[in-house]
């Protein structure tokens, strides 16, 4: 059998027994790219960027090849006769592997970066879209398939790791699309609803800071300027049922107790919290709500006609965001920030069962201000800051997975919606400012059979 042209280790490749492609490796960082025949090798055009630690998929004359050393994101689509730098992965990173059938369909994984990932990219031919995680993280794994049925096997965690994963792309991905703008841009704004009939509330402008207790409902398509609050304030908790049916509670400045009950026409003030408090989450209905954390720990329950003081939370903090995600009996919550010195900043999670709460896994990414919607075991969790963030998860009852990002990274968003189908209105984007702009989540329904280990 006929040897390489140029020897080398840690390159990458693509092909089949007769049709096959090497490109890049060790020692240096190789451009040397080689074309098989079946019978012998040819050197052909090298690639634009020396790397090695990269991973391919394709068969020549079309191939992908992706990532490599220093944590590179770099991508180079191969048309049989040259490579064209293309976009690059949304994480850099060595020693991953892929799978794929030519330079218009793949998937790479794992790989190593800052740390150990199991990060799943998901390639159209234009861009790479985050997906659903390997289930065990490790690096210098291998990987073969098709974008829609993939193997990735072995590699390291550390230790060695004999782990095997079945890819099935039955798995559907959500995604944010561009929905109407608010007619007044702000942030620290509540909301609550569906997508096709939301209202938001309340908020900030920034420039020039000015409190706000605009009212907007939200029919699918636009917004519509309806009865404001009767008292503007920014950091309120609300309750996640219907548009026509809405608690605001708490709120600055200052830290109010204040409570307004939306009917669908205009708002009323009605029983207050126990304990003023601002930036504080909550769920429920107008009827059996939860106000979670805050500038003040407390927690307090509605009956539909007056606030209790229940269990507190195991991690004191504010900032979670207007909503946390399900009811007032089966709540979870994420994030937020540490109530004092020295403000960290959490990815905590932790659930309520009407009783008490109990941490669970954290989030993938740390922040606090960011938008919830969903159930106890079927949410997601968008935006956030510091820095102001497009990160989305999704949390299936067990753990968070990283999804496709907002279109526009802010913290302070409103959220609305389910798991599914959900609402990011309003926020802070760099450099400081706040937005009018809407995006919609949806993700198709599907029966769960995504991934398997053996």
């Amino acid at each position: 059998m006929n040897d390489l042209n140029t020897a080398r280790g840690y390159g990458g490749s693509a092909g089949i027994q007769t049709a096959g492609i090497t490109f890049a490796g060790f020692p240096g960082n190789l451009t040397n790219t080689e074309s098989w025949n079946g019978t012998s090798w040819t050197e052909v055009n090298d690639l634009n960027t020396g790397r090695h630690d990269i991973t391919g998929f394709g068969v020549q004359p079309s191939a992908i090849c992706a990532g490599g050393n220093s944590d590179s994101a770099l991508t180079e689509s191969w048309n049989g006769t040259s490579w064209t730098a293309v976009n690059t992965l949304n994480t850099g990173r060595n020693a991953l592997a892929g799978a794929g059938t030519d330079n218009t369909s793949g998937l790479v994984f794992g790989g190593d970066s800052a740390s150990i990932t199991g990060v799943t990219e998901d390639w159209n031919g234009t861009s790479w879209t985050e997906v659903a995680d390997l289930s065990t993280a490790r690096t210098a794994l291998g990987g073969t398939g098709t974008k829609s049925a993939a193997l990735a096997f072995g590699g390291e965690v550390p230790p060695p790791s004999a782990a095997t994963e079945e890819w099935n792309a039955g798995i559907p991905v959500g995604a944010w699309s561009t929905g109407g703008s608010l007619n007044t841009d702000r942030y620290l704004m509540a909301a609550s609803g569906t997508v096709d009939a939301s209202i938001a509330f309340g908020g900030r402008i920034s420039p020039p800071n000015v409190i706000q207790s605009l009212t907007e409902s939200y029919n699918g398509t636009s917004w519509t300027e309806v009865a404001d609050l009767n008292t503007g304030r920014m950091g309120m908790g609300s309750t996640t049922g219907p548009s026509t049916a809405v608690l605001a509670f708490g709120g600055t400045p200052p830290n109010t107790t204040k409570n307004e009950q939306w009917n669908g026409s205009g708002w009323t003030e009605i029983a207050d919290l126990n304990t003023a408090k601002s930036n504080v989450a909550g769920c429920g209905t107008t009827t059996a709500a939860l106000a979670t954390g805050g500038t003040s720990n407390t927690n307090e329950l509605w009956n539909g006609s007056a606030w209790t003081e229940v269990a507190d939370l195991n991690n004191a903090r504010n900032g979670i965001g207007s909503n946390s995600s399900g009811t007032s009996t089966a709540t979870l919550v994420a994030g937020g920030e540490q109530n004092g010195p020295p403000y960290a900043i959490y990815a905590n999670t932790e659930t309520w069962n009407g009783t008490s709460w109990t941490e669970v896994a954290d989030l993938n990414t740390a922040r606090h201000q960011l938008g919830h919607t969903g159930t106890s075991t079927d949410a997601l969790a968008f935006g956030g800051t510091p820095p102001d963030t497009g990160a989305t998860e999704e949390w299936n009852g067990t753990s968070w997975t990283e999804t496709s990002d907002l279109s526009t990274a802010r913290g302070y968003p409103a959220g609305s919606g389910s798991s599914s189908s959900a609402i990011a209105t309003g926020g802070d984007i760099p450099p400081g400012a706040s937005t009018t702009a809407t995006e919609e989540w949806t993700k198709p329904s599907f029966t769960p059979k995504t991934i398997t280990q053996s």
